[in-house]
């Protein structure tokens, strides 16, 4: 005789409908909108904020390191096919302003090298980055001057659609 097979609870998992959030959700625009590193969804830094992140770094223990490009240089465009090839490296570096700030325990050093490298190259951006030296990695990057006039972002308000 044939056995009835053993009834088997399915269980069934819950719905997820995620279309009251998707309204809320914004989409950036990449239109006339260029981010570079941390902080770039946000406006540019004072130069106080600017103060308290250098202090941050260095009370920390990273090393602090300037670099700057022309604004031309950069930004790595959308050309995807040439950024997808191994070995392109155009706009991936910036040139560094003298060395990494090994061993600098003085926030207002690096923000008097912040002002020199501004005075030197006005029409570059410059960025601060921060390593760290145990673990290997660089630990921050942003922006502390954009040149004077450009015109690659957009107010907070502004950057999403």
């Amino acid at each position: 005789s044939l056995q009835k097979p053993a009834s088997r609870t399915v269980a069934v998992a819950p719905r997820v409908c995620n279309g009251k959030a998707a309204r809320q959700m914004m989409v950036w625009s990449p239109v006339g909108n260029k981010f570079f590193e941390t902080f770039s969804y946000l406006p540019p830094l004072s130069e106080n904020e600017i103060a308290k992140q250098v202090d941050y770094i260095v009370n920390n223990g990273f090393i602090p390191s300037l670099e700057f490009a022309e604004a031309e240089q950069a930004y790595a465009g959308t050309e995807i096919t040439r950024l997808s090839q191994p070995g392109y490296y155009d706009n991936r570096y910036w040139t560094m302003w003298k060395l990494p700030m090994f061993g600098c325990s003085d926030p207002s050093q690096v923000l008097n090298e912040i002002t020199q490298c501004t005075k030197a190259f006005p029409n570059a951006y410059i960025r601060l980055v921060a390593f760290d030296n145990v673990r290997q990695v660089q630990c921050a990057g942003f922006l502390v001057h954009r040149p004077a006039g450009v015109k690659d972002f957009l107010p907070t308000d502004k950057r999403s659609v």
